[in-house]
């Protein structure tokens, strides 16, 4: 049975596919992260602590596991954050991809990465596999550089890019989109929401499946991976008031500007999914399907 090691397995992406495995059973499961195990259940997988930033470690964890397919989730995402920690994002979104392709270079293991839909400028989206990147932040820019030493590696590799992942599993570090809108309208809280950048926003266990079918296939080369439908965030937001019939005027457009965020985001990206659809048979369910899988895991 196949064996597969994943990092970064307490973000929401990791525990979603670790949800899978506790679902189906069909590979072996090595999860690993930093620090301790966050998931809820601990049984019926293996859970090791790993720094991927410690080239060490890396070499030390993989080589002691020798699993057949590496699944990188662990990222350092937020754009703004890897803007003022320039350092800390190089650390994370390319050194830590150059150590993990090393170490699977040296033992046939496949790497299947994570990337994102900032490698692109957000002037011409949707975006197909071949489309020309040029990342406007440095987190963008970080990823293409993380997936350009993949590419160099000698390894055999996967590149799973992706769109503003959404979902719900226990402890989590990090919110999304999905239930900051939401979580935020239940309190009262007015949020402003910009209304000038479109997305296909991704559910974290379509995006799980996605990365597991590709580990099964060996899948060689780049994927887009997200869901299928094309919203502005303003829409996506009032798309969430609606599903769980919150107040929608508490939300204000603004145009991204506005912000000031530190890290200039592209304005409109979206990807062509017929590539991961017809050789990872790769089937995104709708936004609103999306919402009602989160809402059945909020009431478990």
């Amino acid at each position: 049975m196949l064996k597969i090691l994943v990092t970064g397995s307490n973000g929401l992406l990791g525990q979603k596919i670790t949800e899978r495995f506790l679902a189906k059973r069909d590979f072996v499961l090595v999860a690993t992260s930093r620090g301790g195990n966050r998931f809820p259940v601990k049984d019926g997988y293996i859970y090791l602590p790993m720094d991927i930033t410690d080239e060490a470690e890396v070499r030390q964890v993989i080589g002691s596991i020798k699993p057949d397919v590496v699944i990188n989730t662990a990222a350092m995402a937020n754009p703004d954050a890897c803007e003022s920690d320039r350092l800390g994002c190089d650390l994370v979104n390319i050194h830590a991809v150059q150590y993990l392709a090393d170490s699977c270079k040296e033992l046939d293991i496949h790497l299947v990465h994570l990337s994102t839909d900032f490698v692109f400028d957000g002037e011409n989206g949707p975006y197909d596999e071949n489309a020309a990147p040029g990342p406007l932040s440095y987190y963008g820019k970080s990823k293409l550089a993380g997936e350009q030493a993949l590419e160099k590696s000698g390894c055999k590799w996967t590149i799973i890019r992706t769109i503003l992942v959404y979902g719900v599993t226990g402890n989590l570090s990090r919110s999304n989109v999905v239930l900051w809108v939401k979580s935020s309208l239940e309190k009262q809280i007015p949020i402003r929401v910009v209304d000038d950048q479109w997305r296909m926003p991704t559910l974290a266990e379509d995006l799980a499946e996605a990365c597991i079918l590709a580990a099964m296939k060996r899948a060689f080369g780049l994927y887009h991976v997200s869901g299928n439908e094309m919203m502005s965030v303003l829409e996506l937001a009032r798309m969430v008031a609606n599903f769980w019939k919150l107040d929608t005027s508490l939300i204000s457009p603004v145009a991204s500007a506005s912000l000031e965020q530190p890290a200039k985001r592209p304005a409109r990206t979206g990807f062509v999914l017929d590539k991961a659809v017809k050789i990872l048979s790769y089937r995104p369910r709708s936004f609103v399907d999306g919402l009602a899988i989160v809402d059945g895991k909020l009431n478990c």
